[in-house]
């Protein structure tokens, strides 16, 4: 489960340091003449999404078939583009690792009552403590080097976002396809076979409706954590040193943390879509509390009880549709298609942090200066996580222990009834998991090449005698 899951830290890494090293190119690169600085911001901010998106899409289809220069000017460009390909490859984890994170929570090996929680602590934690580490590594490397040398800082902060994904590929090169994938796989039905209409008729309910909230999500979380720094430094003021406007950032992104722990503790209790509307409803509150209330917090002298209200907005949403929006999406589709589901969704999410980066600005600058100004999207923010925990409550569907074991049977009964042939399903000719370790181990090979309706027979058979 974590070998898959855990790359998600550099999703959280890639997007959250990104937030500092905007405040420190601003503050370098200023006075460059000719340079819209503002324009690149939002530029740079949002193209790793645009990135994650293509990704998530491409990945999204292949998991369905294979399983889970010299100015500054020329700099920011190429930077730009850089993070668009960082973009791809943090986009091709999400239906890739997670999906398969999702289906190894329901082996035989787990224990009941922890298949929630876990697939929680592999994903979306994993993201929050990348969120953490990427507002702590810039401050200690401003420790070491100082305001002077902030090309280091950045530089180096960027460069160390390798270091993750580099040491969990080593975790990943020995691990093989489940079990499950490997019997309600359709890799072998032709295109013009494929089941299309039966499967959007049977689920596009449920897939407009986690495409949305997660949508909405992303358009707020991505965004306040983005900008995170960015509104410290304007409550601090510029007169204050560096290393208080990210020191106070690092302890906003930590208030990610005992959101997303709490609610992995709560999940399986809960249940994934009460827990995500209740707590939906609470961020909404506190973000309505402190927007009503900014005028009083947005001052130096209050700094410590506007982050501590801005935090718990934040750990709300991880609490909720943080941890819940990725297990709703991985679990309430079958193994048939789970990854092209999975990674549809989790690419519209990502659309709306794309679109939050560019919108957050903008929304900004239609408040009138001032207090407003900065609490607008508070407003917002607080708005459209009612209107996410509505579509949350009333229109996606629970998701039980054990839930894509059932859905795999009744998806099956459904192509059945309405004429599909099922015994297109599975990997004929590919053998099991079993085989595929064995041969690792240079161990003889006996009867593995078995798909899923042989052995539903064999099941059958056995039942009658």
């Amino acid at each position: 489960i974590f070998a898959c899951g855990t790359a998600l830290f550099s999703d959280g890494y890639q997007n959250g340091v990104i937030g500092t090293v905007n405040t420190l190119i601003k503050i370098i690169y200023k006075d460059t003449p000719g340079l819209n600085l503002k324009h690149y911001s939002t530029t740079f901010s949002s193209l790793a999404f645009a990135g994650t998106v293509a990704g998530m899409l491409i990945f999204g289809l292949l998991a369905g078939a294979y399983g889970a220069g010299g100015s500054i000017g020329g700099m920011l460009a190429a930077l730009s583009a850089y993070r668009f390909l960082i973009g791809i490859g943090i986009g091709a984890e999400y239906p890739a690792g997670s999906v398969a994170a999702s289906e190894n929570t329901e082996d035989s090996g787990i224990k009941k009552g922890t298949q929630h929680m876990l697939f929680a602590l592999a994903t979306n934690v994993m993201i929050d403590w990348g969120f953490v580490i990427s507002a702590f590594v810039p401050l200690v490397l401003l420790w070491i080097f100082g305001e002077n040398h902030l090309r280091i800082v950045w530089r180096g902060s960027l460069a160390l976002g390798t270091i993750p994904p580099l040491l969990v590929l080593f975790w990943r090169m020995r691990m093989h396809e489940p079990e499950r994938f490997r019997k309600e796989s359709m890799k072998h039905v032709a295109w013009k076979d494929y089941p299309v209409w039966l499967i959007v008729k049977r689920y596009w309910l449920r897939f407009t409706a986690i495409s949305l909230a997660w949508f909405i999500y992303d358009f707020i979380t991505y965004p306040f954590g983005i900008y995170s720094s960015t509104i410290t430094t304007t409550i601090i003021g510029d007169s204050a040193p560096l290393t208080t406007s990210l020191g106070w950032n690092v302890v906003i992104n930590l208030f990610y943390i005992p959101g997303c722990m709490i609610g992995a503790l709560l999940v399986d209790r809960v249940k994934p879509r009460l827990l995500m509307t209740i707590a939906l409803l609470l961020q909404a509150v506190f973000g309505f509390a402190m927007s009503g209330a900014y005028s009083y917090f947005a001052t130096p002298a209050h700094i410590a009880g506007f982050t501590i209200m801005y935090g718990i907005f934040l750990s709300f949403g991880e609490m909720g549709p943080g941890n819940c929006l990725g297990l709703l999406a991985s679990k309430s589709s079958p193994t048939a298609f789970r990854g092209v589901f999975y990674g549809c969704c989790a690419a519209i999410g990502k659309i709306g942090a794309f679109a939050g980066t560019w919108a957050f600005p903008a929304i900004i600058d239609r408040f009138p200066p001032g207090p407003k100004q900065d609490s607008g999207p508070f407003w917002i923010g607080s708005g459209l996580a009612i209107l996410s925990a509505l579509i949350t409550f009333f229109f996606i569907p629970e998701v039980p222990e054990n839930h894509m074991t059932n859905e795999d049977i009744k998806f099956r009964e459904y192509l059945a009834a309405n004429g599909f042939d099922v015994s297109l399903m599975g990997l004929k000719d590919e053998g099991n998991i079993e085989s595929h370790i064995a041969k690792d181990k240079g161990e003889e090979v006996v009867d593995v090449v078995r798909d899923a309706s042989s052995e539903e027979n064999e099941k059958r058979a056995t039942g009658a005698v």
